[in-house]
C-alpha cells in the first residue's frame, strides 16, 4: 500500500482579533497577486499603503465578534482541525497522514509541506476545502503548495481535487444541514419551504474580470450559468455556483421560483458577480417578505462571512427594511455527513 500524505487546505484566519495580527493576515492575503490581480506596483501601494492600514482596525473589531460568537477562537482553525482528526481516523489502517494547512498565517503551508517532505511519501492528495474553483482561492494554494514541493529532491505523485462543487456528498451534507429548517413536519405544514418566504443562496463574490479570465471569448453577460451548467466552463466560479444551488434545489424539493442566487463580500469599486446579496436582503424585506433561509455554501466551515455577515450584519438589513428572521443554514463544519464526503474524494483518488 502507498504511503499516503493528505493535505487539506483552507484560505486562513488571524492567529487572534488582536489588530497587529488581523493586519498581518491582510497583508499576506491581499498581496497575493491571484486575489487583487493588478499591476504589482499598483498592487502594493493600494494594498500596504490604502486597504490594510484602514481596513485592519474596523476587520478587528469584527473578528472579534466572530471569536466571542464561537467561544473565543476561530471557528475556521476549530473545525479545520476538527475535520483533519475526524478524517485521519477513517484512515487510520490506510498507511495515509492528514495534514491542515493555511494558505494564509498559519498553520503555514510552509512548515506543514516541511513536514510532510520529512514523511517521504509515495503520493500527496491536495485537497483545497474550496467547493467552487476559483483562482484568487483554489488556484492560490495549489499554486503555493506546488512552488514548495518543486524544490523538493524527490517529488512524490501529486494529485489535486480542484473543485467539488457538484459532489453528491458535499451537496448531501448540506440538504441535511437544512433539514433541521425544513422539517417533515413544516414541509407538510407550510409547502416545500417550511414557512420561510424565499431561500437566498450566497456566494462569495469575486470581480467579473477574474470570472472571464476563465472564458475570454465571452463576457459574463453573455453567458446562461443561471439557466444551465455549461460543460466546457466547468472551472468558472459562477457556472459552479449556480450548479451547486440547482442540486441543492432539485435535493431540497425547492422550486426555482422560491430562490436567488446572491454574491456576498465585495471589495472596491470595479464590477463584482451580481445581484449583490446585501442588496437582495433587503429587496425581499422590501418585497414582503418576513422569513428567509440563507445557504452560504462557498464555505464548508462557518467563518467571518456566514456568522457575522450574514448571520448579523445581513439580519440588521432585513429587520430594519420590515423582514423578521434570516436564517443562516449552518456550514459543513464536523459533520458527519461532510467527513464522510471529504474521506470519499480522497478515496477516489487513492
Amino acid at each position: 500500500m502507498k504511503k499516503t500524505g493528505i493535505l487539506l487546505i483552507n484560505l486562513g484566519t488571524p492567529d487572534s482579533p488582536k489588530t497587529s495580527d488581523v493586519r498581518r493576515y491582510l497583508t499576506e492575503f491581499l498581496n497575493d497577486p491571484r486575489v487583487i490581480d493588478i499591476s504589482a506596483a499598483g498592487r502594493f501601494f493600494l494594498v500596504n499603503g490604502i486597504i490594510v492600514p484602514l481596513r485592519a482596525p474596523k476587520s478587528a473589531k469584527i473578528y472579534k465578534e466572530l471569536w466571542h460568537m464561537w467561544g473565543g477562537n476561530s471557528p475556521l482553525l476549530t473545525f479545520g482541525n476538527k475535520l483533519k482528526d475526524l478524517v485521519q481516523q477513517k484512515f487510520q489502517d490506510q498507511n495515509s497522514t492528514v495534514e491542515l494547512a493555511m494558505r494564509y498565517q498559519n498553520p503555514s503551508l510552509d512548515s506543514v509541506l516541511e513536514r510532510m517532505e520529512q514523511a517521504r511519501y509515495d503520493q500527496i492528495i491536495i485537497l483545497p476545502l474550496f467547493p467552487h474553483y476559483a483562482s484568487s482561492s483554489t488556484g492560490s494554494a495549489v499554486e503555493k503548495a506546488m512552488k514548495l514541493i518543486s524544490k523538493w529532491w524527490t517529488v512524490p505523485e501529486i494529485k489535486v481535487i480542484s473543485h467539488f462543487f457538484d459532489h453528491s456528498g458535499y451537496i448531501n451534507a448540506f440538504a441535511d444541514r437544512a433539514k433541521q429548517y425544513l422539517t417533515a413536519d413544516a414541509v407538510a405544514q407550510h409547502g416545500p419551504l417550511g414557512g420561510y418566504d424565499h431561500v437566498m443562496f450566497s456566494y462569495h463574490g469575486l470581480p467579473e474580470r477574474q470570472i472571464e479570465k476563465v472564458h475570454p471569448e465571452r463576457t459574463c453577460a453573455q453567458c446562461n450559468c443561471p439557466e444551465k451548467f455549461n460543460v466546457s466552463q466547468s472551472h468558472c466560479y459562477r457556472n459552479e455556483c449556480y450548479q451547486t444551488t440547482r442540486l441543492i434545489g432539485e435535493k431540497l424539493g425547492i422550486p426555482k421560483d422560491k430562490y436567488t442566487v446572491s454574491f456576498q463580500s465585495r471589495l472596491g469599486k470595479t464590477p463584482w458577480l451580481t445581484p449583490y446579496s446585501d442588496k437582495v436582503v433587503e429587496d425581499l424585506a422590501k418585497g414582503g417578505a418576513k422569513k428567509i433561509l440563507v445557504f452560504s455554501a462557498a464555505f464548508v466551515s462557518d467563518c467571518l462571512e456566514t456568522s457575522v455577515e450574514i448571520g448579523h450584519e445581513y439580519q440588521g438589513i432585513f429587520t430594519a427594511n420590515g423582514g423578521e428572521k434570516v436564517q443562516l443554514v449552518e456550514s459543513l463544519n464536523d459533520s458527519p455527513i461532510w467527513v464522510n464526503a471529504v474521506c470519499d474524494m480522497i478515496k477516489e483518488r487513492i
